[in-house]
């Protein structure tokens, strides 16, 4: 049986003063006349291009410039075709999923970690009310896979806000179903929850101001004497900062937002932080610049590769010992790869509203 799941989920002239020379002759002033006439005819045929080449690039999504720029609305299509080729897994009965007994699947998240997760004042694109918040809404990366595995098992979706440091917590003790908020699967939250996944694979970088003396920085190493931050609970403040030589350390953000004001207010050079999360960063801030030392010898160091893949790889916590809500999440992120995990973030990316 196949199910579609719906993800609802000026250019200013810099035109020169203009000269007061003063001419002796009539002839002198006609010719200078054409002259002026003739660079306003090319100034305005500039400008139409420059117009046309910008239109052309609306609605950018996250990405290097040399990649192929998409519309919100041509990733949302691209986000539909990716749904509508989700089945119903024929090895998961969505009655007997411990905890989604009564057909409601309660899921945690910040909704303050965009492009993970987001609050909205209302429903559009499809946010989900977040029901510990009345008359706000939930949107992001994190409620569109909520949403997906909902609508594929039938459930309805129901979100609630927490902080951060109370996510693992909360379910633990039952209070909600699962945390889809971008949490890394660390083997030290394994330990205390057992976790589906990954829903994606985010590589860890740095952000700076473009004006910065470290924007030209080539390695970890070219950091060395700056202050920075990252959010609390991170193996970014925990563990990378803290390999730069001589950073000077400033207490740690409670939520992204907060991390990222500290970078564009001037209180830290830098900070440290994920892939989406810098691109929407970059997306909504200008005069931000992503240092990205993935795959060089200048990059955060891990003691092994399945060190470095557990820091990496984002998934969703369930309380331990729930293997049949967490088979049944990992039934349908199988069916999709690190290409439409990309795909949807970069909708999220492209939807995100300025905060």
């Amino acid at each position: 049986m196949r199910r579609e799941v719906p993800v609802s989920l000026s250019f200013a002239s810099n035109t020169s003063g203009r000269e007061t020379r003063r001419v002796k002759t009539r002839r002198k002033e006609k010719r200078k006349e054409k002259m002026k006439m003739t660079r306003r005819i090319l100034a305005m045929l500039m400008a139409l291009v420059m117009v046309f080449a910008l239109a052309a690039c609306g609605s950018e999504s996250g990405g290097d410039s040399g990649e192929e720029v998409l519309s919100a609305d041509e990733l949302k299509a691209q986000v539909d075709e990716i749904i509508a080729g989700l089945t119903v897994p024929e090895n998961i009965d969505p009655a007997t999923v411990q905890g989604v007994e009564d057909g409601v699947l309660t899921i945690a998240m910040e909704c303050a970690y965009a492009p993970y997760n987001w609050t909205q004042i209302d429903d559009s694109n499809g946010a989900v009310p977040i029901s510990t918040a009345s008359g706000s809404y939930a949107n992001g990366y994190d409620v569109m896979i909520s949403q997906i595995i909902c609508n594929i098992y039938g459930w309805e979706l129901e979100i609630a806000a927490s902080a951060w440091d109370s996510l693992t917590p909360g379910v633990q003790s039952g209070i909600y179903d699962a945390n889809i908020a971008g949490q890394s699967m660390t083997a030290d939250r394994m330990e205390q929850v057992d976790m589906a996944g990954p829903y994606y694979y985010a590589d860890i970088v740095v952000v700076t101001t473009a004006d910065s003396e470290y924007a030209d920085a080539q390695s970890i190493a070219d950091l060395a004497g700056g202050t920075a931050t990252a959010q609390s609970g991170t193996i970014w403040y925990d563990s990378c900062l803290p390999q730069i030589p001589d950073v000077e350390l400033e207490p740690p953000a409670e939520t992204a937002p907060q991390m990222i004001m500290s970078l564009t207010t001037g209180q830290v050079d830098y900070i440290c932080t994920d892939i989406p999360t810098a691109t929407a960063a970059v997306r909504n801030n200008d005069g931000l610049k992503i240092l990205n030392f993935a795959g060089t010898d200048g990059d955060f160091q891990f003691a092994t590769e399945e060190e470095r893949a557990e820091n990496v790889n984002i998934g969703i916590s369930v309380q331990k010992g729930n293997e049949t809500l967490r088979d049944a999440m990992n039934a349908v992120l199988e069916q999709m790869d690190a290409d439409d995990f990309n795909t949807i973030m970069n909708y999220a990316i492209a939807i995100q509203p300025e905060i």
